[in-house]
């Protein structure tokens, strides 16, 4: 047998001859390295996750006209949409505004793209259906429609300066916000009757980055489209900010306080092992053993607890990450190889400080007293 192999098969009855005591430190670092992969896993995936969730609150960018400019080319969102991350965009919907009579009431109108305003202010609560796209159809806000008396399937006139036109009401909108006091149709047919061909009042753009990517992309379109004044909206990309900050400090206390329990406990747990081999270490000495080799049992033992903690917890939390982001965000995560590795490196290198203090009582044992009986 070599020296290899008679190492490792001591280190493995030296675990079970104390199989309960093992067990309560196999346990705990199994624990200690479930919570830490499946928070860090969190951790990793939780912007990605709270960034789709503030998407459902609408736009985070708005593209304005700069200076005097009252409305912009319909072609330069085109070209803003090409300078930003496919991957990251959720849309951009364009709006034309102004002001119409309908049921001879003057009232705000908005001309825009329906399919894209489902995805760019998906808290909007329709009562009826979306129109089609390039539909005649329109859109009320609730406010309109209790104004005129309105309800999804009958027909209203829309009159501009010199032209009129009567349109089915498709839906009735609420947002809780100014949108229930306009009236919207598809964006063509509001430049058509305005004779606005290729204009628009304002873009809503939202996009799936943090504040610090947003503020870097609001600078390449300031460059590069100069017609252009983009601004984050504050509310929005602020708030995620401050809550993607206290998740990810709640992570990293509760990560520390696991380690440090873990730490503990298997520190406990060894000392108790420590205590009870004394006799075992004395007669180890007695008939030669150094320091080193004591050290190295030791060590062994911890490390191999540590290994197969590690690797159960890994498995564990990825499962508990799983379930977590599935209860809370609705999704799933995909598997990182990378925080397996870290999980089982800080398994193992917790247990092996662990072991520190075990192993320096170990190496202080005298065998003339230990064997005596003292």
């Amino acid at each position: 047998m070599t020296k290899q192999s008679m190492y490792f098969t001591m280190i493995w009855h030296a675990l079970l001859r104390r199989r309960s005591r093992m067990l309560i430190a196999l346990l705990a670092v199994a624990i200690g390295a479930t919570v830490l992969s499946g928070l860090v896993t969190i951790y990793y995936d939780v912007p990605r996750q709270m960034g789709r969730e503030f998407r459902s609150y609408g736009a985070n960018l708005l593209l304005l006209p700069t200076g005097e400019q009252q409305v912009l080319a319909e072609n330069e969102i085109s070209s803003i949409a090409n300078l930003l991350p496919s991957d990251k965009l959720i849309g951009i919907a364009p709006y034309l505004y102004d002001h119409m009579k309908v049921n001879e009431q003057p009232l705000l109108v908005a001309g825009t793209h329906f399919q894209t305003v489902k995805k760019v202010s998906p808290y909007w609560q329709i009562r009826g259906v979306w129109p089609d796209e390039n539909s005649e159809d329109v859109v009320l806000g609730a406010e309109v429609a209790e104004r005129l008396q309105i309800e999804p399937g009958q027909l209203v006139t829309l009159a501009s300066n010199d032209s009129e036109k009567k349109v089915k009401v498709a839906g009735i909108v609420r947002t809780g916000g100014k949108e229930e006091n306009f009236v919207f149709l598809d964006l063509s047919l509001l430049q058509q009757m305005l004779h606005k061909e290729g204009m628009i009042s304002v873009a809503q753009a939202s996009i799936t980055a943090n504040e610090t990517e947003l503020t870097e992309w609001t600078h390449t379109i300031e460059q590069q489209v100069p017609g252009v004044a983009p601004r984050l909206v504050k509310q929005v990309t602020q708030s995620e900010q401050t809550v993607l900050g206290k998740l990810q400090a709640l992570v990293y206390l509760v990560t520390i306080v696991v380690l440090l329990l873990t730490l503990i406990c298997v520190a406990t747990t060894m000392m108790a092992v420590v205590t009870e081999r004394r006799k075992e270490i004395g007669l180890k000495k007695a008939l030669g053993a150094e320091n080193r080799s004591i050290i190295l049992e030791f060590l062994g033992e911890g490390l191999a607890l540590g290994t197969l903690g590690g690797l159960m917890g890994t498995i564990l939390g990825f499962f508990f990450a799983q379930a977590v982001s599935v209860n809370v965000f609705g999704r799933g995560i995909s598997f990182q190889p990378l925080i397996v590795l870290l999980a089982l490196v800080v398994s193992v290198s917790v247990t092996g400080l662990a072991c520190l203090i075990p192993v320096k009582i170990a190496t202080d044992v005298e065998p003339a007293i230990v064997l005596r009986g003292e």
